[in-house]
């Protein structure tokens, strides 16, 4: 049996089918512990730290960070056995290169020759470099034809005669030195090889505009970033009122690749808004009474240490409205409307990762000193994102905090396979009219977005204005409902 393991990567939620790594938290050489945490990997749900599957000593990590890798794919191998003695090729899976593929091993000509430390090309001390594990190159490297060369015929090019080898063609002078900082070229490509232009492309640099100072004028590295480091010239004097043209390019563009949370976001979004018909409804409602409640609620001793927030009195007055209409917490199943008699109450949050929705399970059974401590571990969790998959998953309900972003409310997207949503708006001093009178008070605004598959006018209205009736004087909506 192979001593060297090799670890895929797991399933690490519902439906998730790949991962970015972020992190390797081993290194080759490391000795590492079963169930020890080894890499992190971002999936479009959250992010997480896998374990170790086996103890043992790092051999191989076979993908960089940054990479997106499918589910099932190896990450690494690792020594289930390092005091063993050194590995041979009876104790690992790694196959192992030939003497006769070793002696075949041929030095690319200047022309086709790679980047030194590439695979395939020369690396320092008269090595070839290779992957680990896969033997080096039996073939010279050869040069992709340019455009505009004449194309390679199909039959085999026959030997020139001596004399002709003998008188070479005319060689066009280069400048040693060009003057010019320009492509200064009339016609044909630019000479760069492939790791230059990446170098180019990722720093901006427009490879048509520089001079190269290599081989037959080919561009280097060190002209990109010379070119990159320089700063911008200077614009022309234009006789008239000074005015700034408008500039657009390339270097004042940001190019930000959709994966991860944000991707799944989208996706989701997309799905949701296009499928189920939405309907929002609105509400203005004075809430002085409930923040009044929150202040004796922080006074009292087994409180004082308690997060207490809005936000909490909003999910309290979610939970006890769905109980007296219980459609509202559905799903449309295409034949059928599935009616859950549990709230998996989801909170949005705004992380570094994107906007991600986490739900407290079964939050309708939870006391509300009990719901005030499961938020408060839910939103510390999303800040550090280090939320699972499974916190993620199965919600019912959804409540988004605009208001902390100083929105009075908004017409939110339901997430797939929900029913309704509630935005909760900025609170606010604003004049009111209270016992007949114009006051200053503290009022917020509430935007309830549905399906109106499963929830009507008259459903959606009742459900928002129990909301509000609680937010009004939730004291005494508790006594009256509970």
């Amino acid at each position: 049996m192979s001593r060297i393991k090799e670890f895929n990567l797991p399933d690490l939620g519902e439906g998730l089918t790949e991962g970015e790594i972020l992190a390797w938290l081993v290194k080759v050489g490391d000795t590492i512990e079963l169930n020890q945490p080894i890499v992190e990997v971002e999936t479009a749900k959250a992010a997480v730290e896998i374990p170790a599957k086996w103890a043992g000593q790092v051999q191989a990590i076979f993908h960089p960070e940054g990479t997106t890798v499918e589910v099932g794919t190896p990450i690494i191998a690792i020594d289930t056995d390092p005091g063993a003695g050194p590995i041979d090729s009876s104790t690992t899976d790694l196959p192992t290169p030939s003497a006769a593929s070793l002696a075949a091993v041929e030095v690319a000509p200047a022309e086709g020759a790679v980047e030194p430390g590439l695979i395939g090309g020369p690396a320092p001390g008269g090595r070839t470099a290779v992957l680990v594990g896969y033997g080096p190159r039996t073939t010279a490297a050869k040069r992709r034809p340019r455009k505009g060369d004449a194309p390679a015929q199909a039959t085999a090019a026959p030997v020139l005669p001596a004399p002709v080898q003998a008188t070479p063609a005319p060689v066009v002078p280069v400048p040693a030195a060009p003057t010019v900082n320009g492509n200064g070229r009339t016609a044909g490509p630019v000479l760069a090889k492939p790791p230059v232009r990446k170098l180019a492309k990722d720093l901006g640099v427009d490879l048509g505009t520089l001079t190269g100072s290599g081989p037959l004028g080919s561009i280097t590295r060190e002209d990109v970033q010379r070119a990159a480091a320089a700063p911008a010239a200077e614009p022309l004097a234009v006789a008239g009122p000074a005015t700034a043209a408008a500039s657009f390019g390339a270097d004042r563009e940001q190019r930000i690749p959709v994966k991860g949370v944000r991707k799944l976001t989208a996706e989701n979004m997309s799905r949701s808004a296009f499928t189920a018909p939405h309907v929002t409804e609105f509400l203005t409602v004075d809430v002085t009474r409930a923040m009044k409640a929150l202040d004796r609620l922080r006074e009292r001793r087994e409180w004082r240490e308690v997060r207490v927030s809005p936000l909490l009195l909003v999910a309290k007055a979610v939970l006890l409205a769905v109980k007296r209409h219980p459609m509202v917490n559905s799903t449309w199943a295409g034949d059928e409307i599935v009616v859950k008699e549990y709230v998996n109450l989801g909170i949005a949050a705004a992380t570094e990762r994107g906007l991600i929705v986490p739900n407290i399970k079964d939050a309708g059974r939870l006391t509300l000193r009990e719901l005030a401590d499961a938020m408060t571990n839910l939103v510390q969790t999303a800040k550090t994102g280090k939320t699972s998959p499974a916190d993620m998953s199965g919600g019912t309900l959804t409540i988004t905090n605009v208001g902390v972003f100083g929105v009075d409310t908004g017409t939110p997207i339901l997430p797939p396979g929900e029913s309704a949503i509630l935005a909760f708006g900025a609170v606010r001093e604003m004049p009111w009219v209270h016992k007949g009178k114009v006051k200053p008070r503290l009022v917020t605004t509430l935007g309830l977005s549905f399906d109106h598959r499963i929830i009507d006018g008259e459903l959606g209205s009742k459900f928002l204005r129990d909301i509000g009736d609680f937010l009004a004087d939730p004291e005494a909506a508790l006594l009256a409902w509970t």
